[in-house]
């Protein structure tokens, strides 16, 4: 398969998430503002930070460096060891939930049961949500390996959406449940997400008229089960090694990722409420992050794993596919750079009336709008990490790998000893603060890789960096414009005044868009020719 029919693939596959997620990313957003009215803060941070972190912290170690690892090279492998591999996730996964419930119920604070109830229910329940997700992890390479593109996006969205109208209808009907609302929902989520993948590979795979079958390493369900290849070899153990150097690796990344939970849930620098507060804040800052840069920075992964060799120097490539290579992540740098400047100049003069529409005083008073601004720059920083990293993880050699972990070694305790003093002197703005020097660190790295890796060839995919100066201009005067319009608009002079705000935003945006439409004319191109919207009907697989 040539790069440029991958970088197709890779385009549709973000493109077409963008659209699906968004339209149930809208539907599972207002039905979270409806939950938020039924609950309490202490609730609201039981679930959202302890148990959520109990779920992804058992899952990232259970199943990130397989992913990686059997997702890097082509199609054509040996897939039943590839299989073999990705089924060990279950019983890492089984050890993990047990180790983990086992701290989460014995080692950390439990709140107070009028306050909060069932919290070893909620615990239990979470844990085991994860094994079950971990059940599909076979089908979920396998789909993303042959980019089956609506099979990921609609299980997904429909998984989450699902479970928020039942925890909706739980919290309606039920609310003496407590977190059982919030764990059967969680449960739910999981059961439904692996179902979608199982099922559509079985009728896949047991229907006759489809050409689809063809193309995939695997004729029988019995195929992705554990077994016994013909070599007698049960996995690849080039796969297995660079699962362990990515399992380190992965380790060191989920602490910087979910850093400020664990400041909060292993140190206690925050309440329960005061928590709450800070991951709705959070969930909202990162909706465009979760809507535009993951399935982006997912999909343009697989992209770079498939085009570009590990253990080869760009100089000793196909010079083809370095350039197709150098001209995607030149343009997606500069659409997340773009992206990134038009949430943070536009999110600082909106942070507290979007807060008050979507959870009402709770959210718009006391920190939560200084939460907001300040995540709109850390937006910023995330959308070009997404990007850097998701080059630089598919281009690393194993040796270089090794090497990163020692970086995110480093980076992983800095950042934990940061959080916690910035989080004392400033309070829960101090984990954005502190999640800022962790990313613009991180972006440092990447670069720095990128432009070695590029060193000796002609090619510059760091110009994405670039934008024109009256670009630059028109973000400065929207941001200045937007800020006055807020002082005087809002957000207590009433519903009219709150429009003729929106008016004056919609109106900078538009003179900003337009503005970027006419300088990046290159960045415009590449969104017609690879992201195009008419090309979705006919080529989706």
């Amino acid at each position: 398969m040539g790069s440029q029919e991958v970088l197709g693939q890779a385009a549709r596959l973000a493109s077409s998430g963008l659209l699906l997620q968004v339209l149930f990313r809208l539907i599972t957003f207002v039905l979270n503002a409806f939950i938020l009215r039924f609950l309490s803060k202490e609730i609201i941070g039981i679930v959202n930070v302890r148990l959520t972190l109990l779920y992804s912290t058992t899952l990232f170690l259970a199943r990130e460096a397989f992913r990686r690892a059997c997702l890097s090279g082509g199609t054509q492998r040996d897939w039943s060891q590839t299989l073999n591999l990705l089924w060990l996730t279950v019983p890492l996964g089984v050890f993990w939930s047990l180790f983990l419930g086992w701290v989460w119920l014995q080692l950390l604070e439990v709140p107070d049961p009028d306050v909060v109830p069932h919290y070893g229910t909620g615990v239990v329940l979470f844990a085991l949500s994860a094994v079950v997700e971990l059940l599909g992890e076979p089908f979920w390479v396998l789909a993303q390996a042959h980019m089956f593109v609506k099979l990921k996006v609609i299980a997904e969205s429909l998984s989450v959406v699902l479970r928020s109208v039942l925890t909706a209808c739980l919290v309606l009907w039920l609310p003496h449940w407590g977190l059982h609302i919030f764990s059967l929902a969680q449960l739910f989520y999981t059961a439904v997400l692996v179902l979608c993948y199982v099922v559509y590979f079985t009728k896949l795979l047991l229907s006759p008229g489809s050409t689809k079958p063809q193309i995939l390493p695997v004729s029988r369900i019995r195929d992705l089960l554990p077994s016994l290849t013909r070599t007698g070899a049960f996995v690849n153990w080039k796969e297995a090694k660079l699962t362990w150097s990515f399992f380190k690796q992965s380790f060191l990344k989920q602490i910087l990722t979910e850093g400020e939970r664990y400041v909060m849930t292993f140190l206690n620098v925050l309440n329960f409420g005061d928590q709450g507060v800070y991951d709705i804040v959070n969930n909202l800052g990162s909706l465009v992050a979760r809507l535009i840069f993951q399935p982006i920075e997912e999909s343009f992964y697989i992209f770079f794993a498939k085009v570009l060799e590990r253990e080869k120097d760009a100089a000793l490539q196909k010079q083809e596919d370095i350039a197709v290579a150098a001209v995607v992540l030149e343009a997606l740098l500069k659409l997340a750079l773009l992206t990134g400047l038009t949430i943070t100049v536009f999110g600082f003069a909106y942070s507290q009336l979007a807060l008050d529409i979507y959870g009402g005083t709770m959210l718009s008073s006391g920190s939560g709008p200084v939460l907001l601004r300040s995540y709109c720059l850390y937006v910023l920083l995330l959308a070009i990490n997404g990007v850097t990293e998701c080059f630089t993880f598919a281009a690393m050699s194993k040796e270089e790998v090794d090497r990163y972990n020692f970086t995110m070694l480093a980076l992983s305790c800095s950042f934990l000893v940061l959080s916690y003093l910035l989080t004392s002197w400033f309070g829960s703005v101090g984990f954005i603060l502190a999640n800022c020097f962790n990313m613009g660190i991180r972006i440092t790295q990447s670069l720095c890789f990128i432009h070695r890796y590029y060193q000796r060839s002609p090619h510059r995919p760091l110009a994405g960096l670039h934008l024109s100066p009256l670009l630059l201009g028109a973000f400065a005067l929207s941001g200045g414009i937007t800020s006055v319009s807020e002082v005087f608009l809002c957000c207590e002079q009433g519903w009219l005044a709150r429009l003729a705000h929106v008016a004056v935003g919609a109106f900078c945006l538009a003179v900003t868009l337009g503005t970027a439409f006419l300088t990046e004319t290159r960045l415009i191109h590449f969104l017609r020719t690879q992201l195009g919207l008419s090309r979705l009907s006919d080529k989706w697989t």
